[in-house]
């Protein structure tokens, strides 16, 4: 007999000093949708075909990641993987979401993924998958 509760990812949560235009990237970017807003602190996006969501949370405080990574800065504490059917379709992912207000980081580790930064300087990958 299996003691282990059924847990499901539900979203994954941002933290940002402005969670409308934060979402409002992402929205740009993936042709998502709002879904619940909390008064000001608070939204979360949800793709039309269902599936985990991202939210953002009102951090006035945020300090945005380093990348790479350096001892002694602000590291990471997640990033988003989003997959794309071909190289063809990264390199039209990757300017895509220049166009949305991404950028994309100056050190590359792998020709397998492309790492971007969101506005706010969370980094996200494109992988072929």
């Amino acid at each position: 007999m299996n003691n282990i509760p059924v847990i499901k990812l539900k979203s994954i949560v941002l933290d940002c000093p402005d969670i409308q235009a934060l979402s409002d990237f992402y929205i740009r970017m993936l042709g998502w949708e709002k879904d619940f807003i909390e008064e000001g602190d608070f939204l979360d996006i949800r793709s039309p075909s269902g599936g985990v969501k991202i939210a953002f949370q009102t951090n006035p405080d945020y300090v945005p990641p380093v990348w790479p990574e350096k001892a002694g800065a602000q590291q990471q504490m997640l990033h988003i993987d989003f997959t794309v059917q071909s190289r063809e379709d990264m390199e039209r992912a990757v300017k895509h979401a220049i166009s949305c207000g991404a950028t994309k980081a100056a050190i590359q580790y792998s020709d397998e993924w492309t790492v971007m930064l969101d506005p706010v300087g969370h980094p996200f990958c494109f992988v072929v998958g």
